[in-house]
């Protein structure tokens, strides 16, 4: 699995349900890579896409605990096995973690990369994800140059877990 995320300075990527930034070139960086794959997301993120409608493209797996959820052109489950057993019989496609803070927190050990677009500003966040920074066992493997759009100035940066665990 491959984490992807927008992060402010302090790591933050919400409030109020909703992303901290809109900016173009991180929201292509997001579609290029994970149309026409899988994206696992948590219940509140789905509800906060536009009409709450899963993403066009892709195979929108919704983590949650409420068992009687239901999301019309999404596969909910309810548990990591779950999600498991439906990447397993999709073995073509990448799958990709897409938050929101409780999903990147549960499934970071289970993810090998991570794409995480750096955006050097202090926008208050409500919700955070791990710092991969000074989480242990991930690495700063590759830094883009630094872009400059919308008033912000960021990077697309790739991490590397060096012991990722394996769904079983």
């Amino acid at each position: 699995m491959i984490l992807i995320a927008a992060v402010n300075n302090g790591w933050g990527i919400g409030a109020e349900n909703d992303l901290l930034y809109h900016i173009p070139r991180d929201m292509k960086f997001f579609r290029g890579k994970t149309k026409d794959n899988i994206i696992i997301i948590g219940r509140k993120t789905l509800e906060s896409f536009p009409n709450g409608a899963p993403l066009k493209y892709r195979d929108n797996i919704v983590l949650t605990r409420d068992s009687s959820y239901r999301a019309e052109g999404a596969v909910i489950c309810n548990n990591i096995s779950a999600v498991s057993d439906y990447i397993g019989s999709h073995k073509d496609k990448e799958v990709f973690v897409c938050g929101g803070a409780e999903i990147y927190r549960l499934l970071l050990p289970y993810c090998s990369l991570a794409y995480i677009t750096k955006i050097y500003d202090d926008k208050q966040a409500e919700k955070f994800m791990p710092n991969l920074d000074i989480e242990n066992g991930w690495v700063l493997e590759e830094t883009s140059e630094e872009y400059n759009e919308d008033g912000y100035s960021f990077r697309f940066c790739t991490y590397k877990n060096t012991n990722p665990v394996t769904l079983k």
